[in-house]
């Protein structure tokens, strides 16, 4: 005769504690992998006799769990209990590692892969690996071009309905702009402005100790290691999009951007930015080391040595991106730079400059 509130029967496997014998049987059979009760509908096995009755709801439709407050029914027990912790706001379910609780198992067990790094849902084309299913099956559009989220007003489609996609797009067609910045009243469609005046960059390569304020630049950084060039352009190879617009440009010699003092024209406006600091003779960047004052924000990396820009073929490094890109036609073979004169074409506006003098007669 088993005592009150004795557990007399123990598992082998997982030492786990059962009152009756029977419950013991159950536990060994989900540790073989024995699945003796099987579905009439669908063939579906199950190692418990209660767990296959909890599926033939689904099939007949049988919700005999309905809360008493809101009148929302269920298959299972179990469900109705976590339904009801939306009423009553309890979270059983406490990180012993930050605190944070919540009402669901579930979202529990996700939020610990956060500490222990744990990545169970992996992605059979590319192995790339992720905390959640849903995760996963979201990833895995990009694989198969699904894009099921579409904007009624333009037609363009996306694979997310999250902020991050469709719903961050649409605020382009309502001009809605929900965050506003406490420090300077900017208001903008994404939440990420305040890591300017914060400096806080929470993406940080793996490979290198470079950090990012926002992931999708974290993600063009990569690149970098990895020598991904997804965007082509006759012979020339790009990364992202962005750097693949920027390079057209040069070919279609299109200048948007005018000088207001000078009238000078630029494909970037970036480039139309640094050039008004001529006029200005604004020199907002100040060396720490030897006080001396810039327009542009590279000086320091001659007294650290630092070289960020890296060639994926070669592996030479350079301070400056922009003689990265210079490197890089010695690989690609571009001359992007042509005489209007003779045709003659070069890898660097500085020889075109040059050789033009060949034509006008200067020395």
């Amino acid at each position: 005769m088993v005592k009150s509130g004795e557990k007399p029967f123990q598992c082998s496997q997982c030492n786990k504690t059962f009152a009756q014998k029977a419950r013991l049987s159950h536990e060994s059979k989900i540790h073989s992998g024995l699945k003796p009760f099987q579905c009439s509908q669908c063939s579906k096995y199950f190692s418990r006799k209660s767990n296959l009755i909890e599926h033939l709801r689904i099939h007949t439709g049988e919700k005999s769990f309905q809360c008493s407050q809101c009148s929302k029914a269920f298959t299972k027990n179990s469900s109705i209990i976590e339904h009801q912790r939306k009423h009553t706001g309890a979270r059983p379910f406490q990180c012993s590692q930050c605190n944070k609780a919540f009402s669901q198992r579930s979202s529990f067990i996700e939020h610990q892969r956060i500490h222990t790094g744990e990545q169970p849902y992996k992605c059979s084309q590319c192995s790339k690996a992720f905390s959640q299913n849903s995760s996963l099956m979201k990833h895995q559009r990009i694989h198969i071009g699904e894009k099921p989220f579409q904007c009624a007003q333009c037609s363009k489609a996306f694979t997310q309905k999250g902020k991050s996609n469709l719903v961050e797009h649409q605020r382009i067609h309502t001009g809605e702009k929900p965050f506003q910045c406490s420090q300077c009243s900017k208001a903008f469609t994404q939440n990420k402005h305040q890591r300017i005046h914060t400096g806080e960059k929470p993406f940080q390569c793996s490979q290198r100790s470079k950090a990012f304020s926002n992931k999708s630049n974290l993600i063009r950084h990569q690149k970098i290691h990895t020598g991904d060039k997804l965007y082509q352009f006759e012979y020339s190879a790009f990364s992202n999009k962005s750097l693949l617009r920027r390079h057209q440009k040069i070919h279609s010699g299109l200048k948007p951007f005018q000088c207001s003092q000078c009238s000078k024209y630029f494909s970037k406006k970036t480039n139309l930015s640094q050039h008004l600091r001529i006029h200005t003779g604004e020199k907002s960047f100040q060396c720490s080391q030897c006080s001396k004052a810039f327009t542009k924000n590279k000086h320091h990396r001659i007294h650290t040595g630092e070289k960020s820009f890296q060639c994926s073929q070669c592996s030479k490094t350079f301070t400056q991106k922009s003689n990265l890109v210079e490197h890089q036609r010695i690989h690609t073979g571009e001359k992007p730079f042509q005489c209007s004169q003779c045709s003659k074409a070069f890898t660097q506006n500085s020889n075109l400059v040059k050789h033009q003098r060949i034509h006008a007669g200067e020395k």
